[in-house]
């Protein structure tokens, strides 16, 4: 387990729900990753991610699936693509991300508290 942070630390994170609606191989990056764009509502708008989560996913299982993402840390350049947003996943065993995602339906742009 991570060191205790406070709940003011963990205010901070602007956690929220999008919809895939792009899903790009990023042939640049050294392991195999896929670039994601996702809606993130009027709000925040159209953000996207270069992840390393082609064990479980392709564009086919992305497009229009709902997933979690951080919102708010700072853009980082990753094989050539600007990096917006940190999709969330769980990592098993092996080190394959399983994404979070809602349970049901949600409005694009909701936090996630």
């Amino acid at each position: 387990m991570k060191e205790q942070i406070s709940y003011d630390d963990f205010d901070k994170i602007d956690i929220r729900v999008g919809t895939v609606i792009s899903v790009e191989k990023n042939e640049k990056a050294r392991k195999p990753s896929l670039v994601v764009k996702v809606d993130f509502g009027n709000k925040i708008g159209v953000k996207q991610s270069s992840a390393q989560i082609t064990h479980y996913y392709n564009e086919e299982k992305l497009k229009g699936k709902q997933i979690i993402a951080i919102c708010n840390f700072p853009e980082k350049n990753i094989a050539g693509i600007i990096s917006q947003v940190l999709i969330l996943g769980s990592i098993d065993k092996e080190g394959k991300v399983i994404l979070v995602h809602p349970s049901q339906e949600s409005e694009n742009g909701l936090p996630v508290a």
